[in-house]
This record gives structure tokens, sequence and C-alpha cells, in this order.
């Protein structure tokens, strides 16, 4: 083996020839990862894109909490662990992601980045005692105190039950760190829309025709309602995401492993991040299925759905400025049209509209690659890095567009107050409040005959001196029409 520099070097043309149980590898010098993580990226020049950074340093995470526990079950010495342990905290702090480079449409285990894991651990603990990288299976070296991937790093552990692991661990931290806080955010804002809008009144709409008065108020209260509806279903996700499939090992038996092992890593992971994990019930569901995933994809849409319901109501509430409906006046943030001069247009709504099907598709590959006969195969799911990919991207992509909604959005979102009363007053769904007075059948004249000359219902209905003036401006006050449990 050839001897080199004990820090890695950037852009080096130096290489060295490393081992798996395959045979002989040649690696980059400056690489911390080894023969089986190069054969991979040899294997899988697919997407050029890698497994989600989340996922590594989950996997940082985990293999901490492993050492730690092995050391306290008498499986892993003091040393050794230790080196492990400070090893792994420096890629779940995203010290080294550049070193993970294994395309993320690699094996469907995973397989591929746990040894990645295993290895960059390893020749991080080579550096620390200042040993050459790639020393981490030579004997004299393991002889001595030294790390090996797979004997130490990966002790009382496999893909099979890691990397399922390490994607309920980033799934679970950003969605607590980022989408939750993200989410909160839009509600608390589209509740203090509600509040301050909730004497605006304007005509409802069912069908894109004009229906009875509605408040601005009621349809911003629906929104948020929506939002803290999301809460809830994100705060499911994460009791979903709590049981881990560690602890499994190979097809859930847990062969090669301490009966405690599983149990006391959640219990570790529990106490290092402050969220709280538990050892799967039942690992042959754990580790055989994904309908954790499928479960917390699912909310994801949903919360996707939302959006674009909010975000589809906006745009068109903002429609015009002369021309569309523009009950709502949204922040100009950028010029509309490289041809139009004055053009504004919804770009905000149109970015979270594109989110949300991108949260939908991602979510139906979630749900292909969970179903039996494609992914999940007898004892193991073989789609997991793709699903994974698009776990972490819809968390990523909800969080980021729910922060720009609220913030180059709803924060500077107006009601124009002069459209919305002369758009209700002019509606001839206002005959509506009328037909307990006379009818069904003469509102409906009312209301065609009004269309027929371009009146108002008040109008006509003056003219025609169907009520007294006094209850029928009673009848058709619209704020009264909003409020029917209190007449």
């Amino acid at each position: 083996m050839t001897t080199m520099a004990t820090t890695p070097m950037k852009n080096s043309s130096v290489t060295r020839t490393e081992k798996d149980s395959m045979g002989e590898m040649t690696v980059s010098a400056d690489s911390l990862y080894g023969a089986s993580t190069q054969r991979a990226v040899l294997n899988f020049p697919v997407s050029g894109s890698p497994v989600p950074a989340a996922v590594i340093h989950a996997y940082g995470h985990l293999k901490a909490a492993c050492a730690k526990v092995n050391h306290a079950l008498s499986r892993l010495d003091q040393q050794r662990a230790d080196a492990i342990i400070t090893s792994a905290a420096q890629i779940a702090a995203g010290q080294h992601d550049e070193h993970f480079p294994i395309d993320v449409f690699q094996t469907g285990s995973g397989t591929s980045t746990n040894m990645n894991a295993n290895e960059v651990i390893a020749n991080l603990v080579c550096i620390a005692r200042g040993a050459a990288i790639g020393s981490s299976k030579d004997p004299d070296y393991l002889k001595a105190g030294g790390v090996h991937p797979n004997d130490h790093v990966n002790l009382g552990q496999s893909s099979n039950d890691t990397f399922p692991t390490a994607i309920h661990i980033a799934a679970t931290l950003e969605i607590t760190h980022k989408l939750l806080p993200a989410v909160g955010r839009l509600a608390e804002q589209l509740e203090a829309h509600a509040r301050d809008w909730d004497t605006v009144v304007k005509i409802g709409r069912t069908h894109l025709q004009d229906a009875t008065p509605i408040r601005l108020g009621q349809e911003f209260s629906g929104y948020a309602a929506q939002m803290r509806h999301s809460k809830s279903r994100l705060n499911r996700a994460l009791e979903t995401l709590a049981e881990l499939p560690i602890g499994g090992t190979a097809v859930g038996t847990g062969i090669n492993t301490h009966k405690e092992f599983g149990a006391r890593v959640a219990k570790e992971l529990s106490s290092a991040l402050n969220v709280t994990f538990r050892e799967a019930g039942n690992h042959f569901e754990a580790q055989h299925a994904k309908d954790a995933v499928v479960e917390t994809s699912g909310h994801l849409r949903t919360i996707a759905v939302s959006l674009s319901k909010i975000a589809n109501d906006i745009r068109w509430l903002g429609s015009g400025p002369r021309c569309g409906i523009g009950e709502l006046k949204l922040p100009a943030v950028q010029p509309g049209s490289s041809i139009m001069p004055g053009k504004v247009n919804p770009v905000i709504c149109e970015s979270v509209m594109q989110v949300a099907c991108q949260v939908v598709g991602n979510d139906l590959a979630i749900t292909t690659g969970a179903m039996g006969g494609v992914g999940s195969l007898l004892d193991l799911n073989v789609a997991m890095p793709m699903m994974a990919r698009n776990l972490i991207e819809s968390i990523t992509l909800l969080a980021n567009v729910c922060n720009v909604f609220n913030d180059k959005l709803l924060v500077g979102l107006e009601p124009d107050l002069e459209r919305c009363a002369e758009l209700i007053e002019g509606s001839l769904a206002m005959c509506t409040s009328l037909v307990p007075a006379i009818g069904y059948d003469k509102s409906a004249a009312l209301a065609k005959q009004a269309f027929k000359e371009g009146k108002t219902v008040r109008e006509l209905a003056l003219e025609q001196e169907l009520l007294p003036p006094d209850q029928l401006d009673k009848l058709l006050n619209p704020i009264s029409m909003t409020k029917p449990d209190e007449e």
C-alpha cells in the first residue's frame, strides 16, 4: 500500500490501491472513501445526484449512536468507540459531504451508501491516529487499535436496517426543524389575515360563478385551518417515523447483533437529537416494507394539495388588475413580462403550485417504490435510495416554498376594499336572501331581469316595489348574509 499524506488533498492526481471483497480498486488519494464506494461510483453513473445530504448526516448520527451502544454492550473498546463517535459527528455536521458521491439510483438497499459511511468514518479515524488514508484494513494498523469499516464501524448493523433508519432520522429532523416551523409561520400569518379582514365582505363563488356573500376573513380562516391540519399531519408522520428498523440487521432477525442493540440505539438517538425514537415493534415489517415512508409522503402530498388550493385561490382573487377579479392586491416582486411593460404576475403563487406538482410526483414515485413486486420484494425493500431522495426533497421543497409564500406574498397581501364592495353589490346572487320573503321563482326572475337590463338586484327590486325599502335594505345587507345565525 502506497504511503501518503494523512490529511485529504484537494484535486490530487495521486491514487492509492484499496481492496474489498471483490478485489482491488484504484481510489483517488485524497478521497476519504474506499474500494466499495469507488466501485459504486463507477457502477452507477445515472443521475449525477448523490443521496441527499440529510440522509448522510443522519448516518453520522446513527453510526455515533451505534458505537456508543456497542461500547456499553462490551462489544467495542473505549478507544475505538470514541474514535468512531468523533468521526461520525463530523459527518453528522456536514463536514465531509463531498466524500459521499454515490448516485442516488444505486443498489436498492442503500448498501453502497452504508459502506460509504463506514469507509469515510474509518479513514477519518486513520487521519486522527496519524496513519495514511486507506490503512483501515492493514493488519498492523488494526492490531494497534485501528478501526475497520466493517468489523468496527458497522458492528451489529446491516445496510438493510441502517439505511431505512437513516431515512427515518433524516425525515424526522427535516420535518421537526424545517417544515413544521415553516407551516406554523404560514398558519399564523393566515390567521392574522383572517382576524384583520373579518369585516371585509365580498362575493362568494362556487363553480367559478357568483354565490352568496362571504367575509374575506372567513375565506382566510379556511386557509389557516388547512395549515393547522397540516401541522397535525406532520406530527402524525413524526409518530410513524419514530419507529426505527435498527437492530433487525439483514432480514429482521437481528443476526450478529445484541438483542438490546436496537432499543438502546433508539434511546441514544432520542437523547442526542432531542426527538423521540423507539425500536420497531416488528422488525420484519420495518425492513420488508416501507409503509412508514409511504404514509409520511402521503401527509406531505396532502400538505402540497392544501398549499395549491390556497395559492390558486389567491392568484384568482388577485387577477387583474382591471380585467380580472381584483379583490386582492398581491405584492409586486418582479416584472412580469419581457414584452408587456408594467405587467406583474402572481409568480410566488406559481412557485407554490409547481412545488405542489413536484411533491405529488415524488409521492407517486415513493408509492411505486414501496409496492410489492416493485421495491418491496420478500424480505427487503430495494428502492430505498430513490424513496429517500424523493421524501427529503418533498420536505425541503415544502419548507422552502412555505417560507417564500409567507415572506414574499402573504405578509404584504392586501384586500381591495372598493373592488370587494363593487362586485358584491353587482352580484345577482344577492337575490338569494330575498327568497324567504318573495319566494324562489320571483327571486330567480328578478335575477334574470337584472342581468338582462344591466341593473343590480337592489335597483330592480326598488323599481318594482317588491318590498318596503327598509326591509329590502335589511335583506340585502351583505354582512348579515355571512352571519345567518345572528339574525
